[in-house]
């Protein structure tokens, strides 16, 4: 059951790495007009998630490897997000102009990324 469990997690991982990567460099490069269509998107929200669609993929391999690091490199992604999250909040309370979905999905990927670290630390780690 372990294998199968960290091999689906593994691929979810993968998948969510690059669709987050594609959407975060889209936006940092505005490649296919996607700052238009993003609307009032927050800078450094994007880059926190382009980072951590990095680790994913490392995370990702360690995974599928079974590598003890994995679950620290998870829990840093899940670190990068929540000060990304922090500073989003004292941006949207000092002013800043975001959009309110982007609250939604920095949870989102918050609690997927514990989520993931979980698995990791469950069923790797011990």
């Amino acid at each position: 059951m372990k294998y199968y469990i960290l091999k689906i997690t593994a691929v979810v991982i993968t998948i969510f790495a690059f669709l987050t990567l594609f959407m975060s460099t889209s936006v940092i490069f505005d490649l296919f007009n996607i700052r238009e269509k993003e609307g009032n998107y927050v800078m450094f929200v994007v880059i926190a998630n382009f980072v951590v669609g990095i680790t994913y993929l490392f995370s990702a391999y360690g995974l599928f490897t079974e590598k003890i690091w994995t679950t620290k490199l998870l829990a840093t992604s899940s670190l990068i997000l929540i000060i990304g999250f922090i500073s989003l909040l004292i941006y949207a309370y000092t002013g800043g102009i975001y959009e309110t979905k982007t609250i939604g999905a920095m949870i989102f990927r918050i609690c997927l990324s514990i989520l993931f670290t979980f698995i990791s630390y469950i069923k790797i780690s011990n």
